[in-house]
């Protein structure tokens, strides 16, 4: 055994080496440009705490914020074709997908949950924007199907976040077919007397507007998402005209009608536990006490009292055959 091979030189090394630093400790917000430590950042769930703006959420972490102590159960998706075009662009349509699939750890850009938020039952189904753009392809159609089915099946309601660029077009008019299925998926639901609930992420586009994003009995968003179909350059040489500041985004959308609500990251789960706990408690608990009507007329509560006399005719009145 030789000591300095094996012992003196790993502990100088040790000693001059330069520790191994991570490149992602510090993120710059894209609006305001200011640096946050990453720590800071999670904690502040991707919100930049100087100007407020809201970054793009992992679904693992959004689920995490969203359930009850953060506890919930993935669904296993139905398999689809992974390359039913046989497409190639720059590089093969699997290779792409199991690189997607390597940085990920998922197998598309869809994951279904079920848990409780708030003492409810619901179903969760997320868009990953971190696999190819949360592009709807065959697979997500698959996921919001079963999703819509097994919220059917718990009578829970269902909620969809979407986070897309539209659908995928390695999948040509398969991926548009999942327009018409996640359509009628929906449907199913609110047949069932269910409420199906959006929340719009940064960004919703595409054929995931045109279909399931746009058809909630209630529309939540995030501050400053962008929600639309086509993108602002497009729209703009297509009209030929300048569209006003703020299209597309969601405080716009609010004041035209297209959305209900926009809320902070932060306020997002409560107000997704009020919105449920008024879709799916139409009543109220208490009994409703009816008060006496005016006058004492009948319709109202009878307290035992009787009604005070009419006041006398005085001379004078006129008669009621005059």
């Amino acid at each position: 055994m030789n000591w300095l091979t094996n012992f003196v030189r790993p502990k100088i090394r040790a000693l001059v080496s330069k520790p191994d630093v991570p490149d992602n400790l510090w993120q710059k917000c894209p609006a305001c440009e200011a640096m946050i430590f990453y720590r800071d950042l999670a904690d502040a769930h991707h919100v930049c705490p100087h100007c407020g703006h809201h970054m793009r959420l992992g679904t693992d972490d959004r689920l995490r914020l969203l359930f009850d102590g953060g506890d919930h159960q993935t669904i296993e998706l139905p398999k689809t074709q992974p390359d039913p075009l046989k497409f190639r662009d720059t590089k093969r349509y699997p290779d792409r997908l199991k690189d997607y699939q390597g940085r990920t750890g998922r197998n598309d850009a869809i994951v279904v949950a079920h848990g409780t938020m708030g003492g409810h039952k619901v179903v969760v189904a997320v868009l990953d924007f971190a696999f190819m753009g949360g592009s709807m392809g065959m697979a997500v159609g698959e996921g919001i199907v079963a999703g819509a089915r097994l919220a059917v099946l718990q009578k829970a309601p269902f909620i969809a976040i979407p986070a897309s660029g539209g659908a995928r077009m390695q999948e040509g008019i398969l991926s548009l077919m999942q327009m018409p299925r996640t359509t009628i998926a929906i449907h199913e639901v609110k047949e069932a007397g269910l409420p199906y609930i959006v929340v719009l992420t940064d960004p919703t586009t595409g054929g995931v507007t045109a279909s399931f994003a746009m058809l909630g009995d209630i529309h939540i968003a995030e501050r400053g998402a962008t929600i639309g179909f086509a993108g602002t350059r497009v729209i703009e040489e297509t009209i030929r005209e300048k569209l006003p500041d703020g299209f597309q985004k969601a405080e716009y959308l609010l004041e035209h009608g297209m959305v209900d609500i926009v809320v902070h990251r932060d306020d997002l789960r409560d107000t997704l536990i009020r919105v449920i706990d008024l879709l799916t408690r139409p009543h109220p608990e208490a009994e409703i006490l009816a008060l006496p009507a005016a006058g004492g007329a009948s319709g109202g509560v009878h307290t035992g009292e009787a009604a005070p006399p009419e006041p006398a005719a005085q001379p004078g009145d006129r008669s009621d055959t005059e």
